[in-house]
């Protein structure tokens, strides 16, 4: 008669060889098995030759071939897996909700600070809860450089959500480009026929363009933080 254990490994083998056409590895049958050391499985494999169940080949890596299986084990739906109960979740637990996401272009580096070259390309893709985004529109991500922006909260290295649009209200932090050549996160702030760019840092002077200079290239957000 088998352990329990025993019966798992000959089962996880069985299946493994019925997908792929070959055994599994001792680490994949450690891991399945949820053994902390490969000594285990090779005890297992041990008492299941002993008993007949399998073979082991020489000279040949991974190479075990299942003998006989036990009765048991051949009829339909056998799984000799074992089943944790979950157990009562603690006093006050909240129920957990699948969060819906998606991805979004992180379209390089945005200045927090001193305005850098314009940005027009694609880096990578992160990935963003849903209920960060704002309306229909087209959102996208910009990996945030400098502290300028510090007293609202955004630190160099952060991620920021940018909602693409080309208009913005007084106090809007906004994507910004000047000049058609440098970009830059600031506070939109329009003074007549001037706009001025405020920083979130007593370090860095508010600056002031004509109208036709700046155009606002998308609105914050959201904002992700990597520790």
């Amino acid at each position: 008669m088998l352990t329990r254990k025993q019966l798992e490994l000959l089962d996880f083998i069985r299946l493994r060889m019925e997908a792929d056409g070959v055994p599994p590895s001792f680490d994949e049958m450690k891991d399945a098995l949820d053994l902390k050391s490969k000594s285990g499985i090779h005890r297992l494999i041990t008492a299941l030759e002993e008993r007949g169940f399998i073979r082991r080949l020489a000279h040949r890596a991974r190479a075990i071939e299942i003998v006989k299986l036990p009765e048991a084990m051949e009829k339909p739906g056998f799984r000799p897996r074992i089943v944790a109960e979950t157990p009562p979740p603690p006093p006050g637990a909240l129920p957990v909700e699948a969060i819906h996401a998606m991805e979004l272009p992180v379209m390089g580096r945005i200045a927090a600070g001193v305005p850098i070259e314009a940005i027009n390309h694609v880096s990578h893709h992160i990935a963003v809860p849903g209920s960060m985004l704002s309306g229909n529109g087209q959102h996208y991500a910009l990996e945030v450089r400098g502290d300028s922006m510090i007293e609202a909260g955004i630190n160099d290295g952060d991620v920021v959500v940018i909602r693409e649009q080309t208009t913005a209200e007084n106090g809007d932090i906004v994507v910004a480009l000047v000049e058609d050549q440098e970009a830059t996160l600031k506070r939109f702030r329009r003074r007549g026929g001037m706009i001025a760019l405020e920083a979130a840092n007593p370090a860095y002077e508010t600056r002031v363009y004509p109208d036709h200079a700046v155009k606002v290239q998308g609105r914050l957000v959201g904002l992700i933080r990597t520790y």
